[in-house]
């Protein structure tokens, strides 16, 4: 008895079909990325900030190789539309304590000689103390998690 539950709950599970979303973008977008990143004019440092960013996510995400653009099979260009720091929450002295960034780019895939162009956001929140400073770093930190997001929106459009 206990034998057969053991094959009818293996059934389950292997019939289901469960596939990673990194294998069907795997299928999409092959061994190899390539990246470029175009500089915003009105943005230069935030465009830097989130090349890196992509760049991890990709490694992580696709578990592909990233390689220069004569190598790899899939290239995408990168374009920042807007970065955005809202405040969210203040405090009863009103007092910003915490902060929505909204990252927005479009993305350009070149896969077999072949263009589509996909537009993501991604969404991030943080917190800091009553009357305190956004700092630098904290800032850099809030848009790479955004622009994290806006490839995990990409991902789910591939």
């Amino acid at each position: 008895m206990k034998y057969i539950w053991l094959v009818l709950i293996a059934l389950i599970f292997t019939g289901c079909g469960y596939v990673p979303a990194s294998q069907y973008t795997k299928k999409v977008v092959g061994d190899s990325v390539s990246t470029q990143m175009v500089i915003s004019v009105q943005d230069p440092q935030n465009s830097v900030i989130i090349k890196d960013a992509v760049d991890t996510a990709i490694i992580i995400k696709f578990r592909t190789a990233l390689k220069p653009k004569g190598e790899a099979k899939t290239h995408l260009t990168i374009y920042l539309s807007s970065v955005g720091l809202t405040p969210l929450q203040y405090d009863s002295n009103g007092y910003i304590i915490t902060y929505r960034t909204t990252v927005s780019m479009r993305i350009i895939r070149t896969t077999d000689g072949k263009d589509k162009t996909y537009t993501s956001s991604g969404v991030y929140d943080f917190s800091i103390e009553p009357n305190a400073i956004v700092s630098e770093q904290t800032r850099f930190e809030a848009i790479k998690s955004g622009a994290e997001k806006a490839l995990d929106s990409f991902i789910a459009q591939v």
